[in-house]
């Protein structure tokens, strides 16, 4: 009797992950990374202390750029059906350059939120852009992944540029940080033309208002936004409370939140984006609570790393996750959705405790908003993973 053999199938291939088109995303995406997060912690001191305006003023700085930002953001699916990728894009990535490059000749809060505004219209064109065309570019089995790597090559810039605008201001003042970002973000324009044209939008593809009244895409969306405002405080506030450490502290927040990204996209594709939602905001919120000691350096550099990975964390499930719930058609919409969710929570915590922070101090202010963070755990939002 012959034994009968066992044939082992040959592991699956995994589809490749890096395209041309994916390369043009990142290029273009980087300039605007650059562009936008350079001046992201300099505006606010720029108003605090160039203009007088103080703590609310450095609120409002940020508080206006991200009301522009979601406008842009609800509006930028409707324009790309209509004008294509490469207007669009290139449009936005003019709009957040030219404004930043005559900055250091505005000295009055009027001018100078203005200048905000229209730099926030141009991110918002830009980042829906962004993740529209990475979550076209790689294929579904490696979406997390994919996700993951444009945050690492697109966040290499904000991790340098954010506590890099805060070390020039100071060093070498606003103007070198304003003629910098407004040209990193022009920068972008030499990968425009190879990105794709117009493209015509599906009838079965969401648009804006249906993605707003779809609770399995707005679940995470919320919950990715309580986040997001602890951000906007980091950013915004972080600079004025501990200048001594400051920049080092940003630095920190930003490599662990790309490195988490990153892994959060490996880790979601082989077992679901929607469970990592939860723990991640845990992590980032109790980041925030240890920033209650911001007399002790050593609370501050635990405090950013923490809330770094956190974030990171959320960033990716919940992009991941709200992907995988609607066909490609409608990836403009949720990336919309998404990017609102990012910049109305960046808004709300800068202007939000740009008013209460005078009475309350530093501190205290942020662990108010870990407490927040917290209390969103036990809202239907904590859901977001049905």
């Amino acid at each position: 009797m012959t034994a009968m053999s066992t044939v082992t199938p040959p592991p699956a291939v995994r589809p490749r992950l890096w395209s041309r088109e994916l390369l043009l995303a990142l290029v273009a995406g980087c300039g605007s990374s650059v562009g936008f997060y350079l001046l992201f912690s300099a505006v606010p001191m720029y108003a605090a202390v160039v203009a007088g305006a103080g703590d609310a003023g450095a609120g409002l700085t940020t508080g206006a750029m991200m009301i522009a930002t979601v406008a842009a953001e609800l509006a930028t699916p409707r324009l790309v059906a209509r004008y294509g990728y490469r207007v669009v894009f290139g449009t936005g990535l003019v709009l957040l350059g030219v404004p930043a490059l005559v900055l250091s000749l505005c000295t009055d809060m009027i001018a100078i939120l203005a200048v905000c505004v229209v730099r926030g219209i141009g991110f918002g064109i830009v980042v829906v852009l962004s993740g529209t065309l990475v979550a076209r570019a790689v294929p579904e089995e490696r979406r997390g992944e994919g996700l993951g790597a444009y945050a690492v090559v697109c966040g290499i810039p904000s991790l340098a540029a954010l506590p890099l605008g805060v070390w020039l201001a100071e060093h070498a003042g606003y103007p070198v940080v304003f003629l910098i970002g407004g040209f990193a973000a022009l920068a972008g324009l030499v990968a425009v033309k190879g990105l794709p044209g117009r493209e015509p939008t599906p009838d079965e593809s969401l648009g804006m208002v249906a993605a707003l009244r779809t609770g399995t895409l707005v679940r995470p969306s919320i919950l990715f936004a309580a986040t997001t405002v602890a951000a906007g405080v980091v950013a915004t506030f972080l600079p004025l409370a501990v200048t001594d450490v400051a920049a080092p502290a940003l630095l920190v927040q930003s490599a662990s939140a790309n490195l988490s990204r990153w892994w959060a996209g490996r880790h979601g594709d082989r077992h679901g984006p929607s469970r990592l939602l939860v723990p991640g905001l845990v992590v980032s919120a109790a980041g925030m609570l240890a920033l209650v000691l911001t007399s002790s350096p050593v609370a501050v550099f635990a405090g950013m790393l923490l809330f770094g990975i956190g974030f990171g964390i959320t960033q990716n499930a919940s992009l991941a996750a709200m992907l995988e719930r609607v066909p490609s058609s409608s990836y403009g919409a949720v990336n919309a959705l998404w990017c609102v969710a990012y910049d109305v929570g960046l808004g709300a915590g800068a202007m939000g405790l740009g008013l209460v922070i005078g009475h309350t101090g530093y501190p205290a202010a942020f662990g108010l908003t870990a407490v927040l963070m917290f209390v969103i755990l036990l809202t239907p939002f904590r859901r977001a993973a049905d």
